[in-house]
């Protein structure tokens, strides 16, 4: 089956490569000059333990598959993560019950090794974090995002696969063997294939409009939610992430940590209609005030603006947060077309399940 990938973030380039094992030949095609610069690189580059998403949710199965997946995966192959271990810390009861339910979920959805602290406990572990109590998920972790997607285009191009860049998909015609896409950019042209899979992220909406026979009434909206991040300029004081209860459309401004052990904090959550990338120095104070609930000690003048993330959201503020959306072939009826909606956060982490799945959509 020679299958075109439309979207060369780590999805697109883990479904390249999970067909590519498969025996088909691949093609992932990107508009942009490179691979992996939208969400796939402005993200905290964290492994989720897969605490949050409701049970039996394609958020919840992919990220936990994907996690124990993913820490294998960059074991065998040199790509550079740490299972630093977070966490998830409550600053008064109201926030504690909310980490208690946290915990629960987590076991419902198959983590492991979860444990509710209190305040001495957590402290023992942060002794600068200051919280009533706390949850620890050791599973959770950091990955070098870019090696990663280094890794994953590497076996695609082992396998026979190719990458095309500045090459965007203007609309995708069935064909006498399956679909044919057109594409535009500098070198317009067709492309005949047997299968399509749209991993196109924030272009994935108008992708589908522009795909002959799919229903228009089964592209869901699409909402930007853009995410910022402080880079933090004093020594680093914690060892872990530190993820505050969460907030109405994010997780909260949390402490992560990079592979050298820098601290960085963010994303807030920023509701928009543009993929503007631009940090305002303005938004501080509100990172200073939501930071010192946990960590008081974190010195003026230290938080600089870093860099933002935008996530393709589908749905928006006061709404319940979707889930992903894999709409093939038996959803939609078409053979070969798999449309992938809404893969935010964890969908990193989830990446490699992610493309086993549509693998197993497209070969059903």
């Amino acid at each position: 089956m020679d299958v075109l990938v439309v979207g060369a973030g780590v999805v697109g380039l883990a479904v390249g490569r999970a067909l590519a094992l498969r025996g088909h030949t691949v093609v992932v095609v990107e508009a942009a000059g490179a691979f992996g610069t939208g969400i796939s690189s402005r993200n905290s580059e964290v492994i989720h333990a897969g605490l949050y998403y409701p049970t039996g949710s394609l958020r919840a199965r992919h990220c936990v598959a994907g996690r124990r997946m993913l820490y294998a995966f960059c074991e065998s192959r040199g790509i550079a993560h740490k299972a630093c271990g977070k966490l998830v810390v409550a600053t008064d009861a109201a926030e504690a019950a909310k980490v208690s339910a946290i915990r629960d979920q987590g076991e419902l959805n198959g983590v492991e090794d979860l444990a509710l602290l209190d305040a001495r406990d957590a402290r023992r572990l942060e002794p600068n974090l200051v919280c009533t109590a706390a949850l620890h998920s050791p599973r959770t972790g950091i990955v070098d995002s870019h090696g990663l997607m280094l890794a994953l285009l590497g076996e695609i191009e082992d396998r026979g696969g190719a990458l095309a860049l500045g090459t965007p998909v203007e609309r995708v015609v069935r064909g006498p063997a399956g679909w044919v896409a057109h594409f535009g950019g500098a070198e317009p042209g067709t492309y005949p294939c047997d299968a399509i899979v749209n991993a196109a992220s924030f272009g994935a909406q108008d992708l589908a409009r522009a795909t002959e026979d799919y229903p228009a009434t089964r592209v869901p909206p699409l909402v930007l939610a853009r995410g910022n991040y402080f880079a933090c300029s004093s020594r680093p004081a914690f060892g872990r992430l530190i993820y505050p209860a969460p907030v109405e459309g994010g997780l909260g401004i949390h402490l992560t940590l990079d592979l050298a052990g820098r601290m960085r904090f963010g994303p807030d959550v920023e509701w928009t209609d543009s993929l503007d990338y631009r940090v305002s120095p303005g938004r501080g104070a509100v990172f200073y005030a939501a930071i010192r609930r946990y960590w008081p000690g974190l010195p003026d003048g230290s938080l600089v603006p870093d860099y933002a993330g935008i996530r393709p959201k589908l749905s928006g503020p006061g709404e319940a947060a979707e889930d992903f959306r894999i709409d093939g072939p038996a959803e939609h009826g078409l053979p070969g077309l798999v449309h992938l909606f809404g893969i935010e956060s964890p969908g990193l982490t989830a990446s490699l399940s992610l493309a086993e799945d549509v693998a197993d959509r497209l070969e059903a």
